[in-house]
């Protein structure tokens, strides 16, 4: 589970990080036509199985509880209180969050690519898809770990290998 949390987190930093380049564009840039921000956004929608902004703001509470209540441990059960009411309040946002990634797949995609998209994550093969990224994405992250640890120690002997072939010894 905290492989997937790690990779949500990482995909939550990236998307914010574009969506944040999307807003620093000039305002005129910035226009996207009503029907294309909506077709970005029905794609958002179905494939937010995931639920980056729930996670993301627990997340948020949580670290913000631990915080707090590292320095005053007294006072646990109401900052608990006040973060859970703090996360309600946050529920009724998520519309913002996903129309910054909708803008960002609105600027790279025409309108008929949209709808393209769209279409194929409504099929059934599309929703599989979408159901089963968690997982696939937890073992492409597994096979690139071990692909990385068996490469790493392969990589840096060739390296040496070449400097010492250039009569740098190392």
């Amino acid at each position: 589970m905290t492989g997937v949390m790690t990779r949500i987190k990482a995909l939550v930093a990236v998307t914010l990080s574009l969506g944040m380049m999307a807003l620093s564009v000039p305002a005129m840039a910035q226009e996207v036509a009503p029907e294309k921000m909506a077709l970005a956004r029905q794609y958002v929608d179905l494939t937010d199985n995931a639920s980056i902004f729930e996670i993301t703001i627990v997340d948020i509470g949580v670290g913000t509880m631990r915080q707090i209540v590292q320095q005053n441990p007294e006072i646990a059960d109401k900052t608990d209180a006040a973060v859970g009411k703090i996360i309600e309040e946050y529920r009724d946002r998520k519309g913002e969050l996903l129309d910054q990634f909708a803008r960002v797949y609105a600027a790279r995609f025409t309108i008929e690519e949209l709808q393209e998209i769209v279409a194929f994550y409504q099929t059934p093969t599309g929703q599989k898809l979408t159901k089963a990224n968690g997982e696939i994405n937890s073992d492409l992250q597994a096979v690139m770990q071990v692909y990385t640890s068996n490469i790493r120690p392969e990589f840096f002997a060739k390296v040496r290998a070449e400097l010492r072939a250039q009569g740098i010894k190392l």
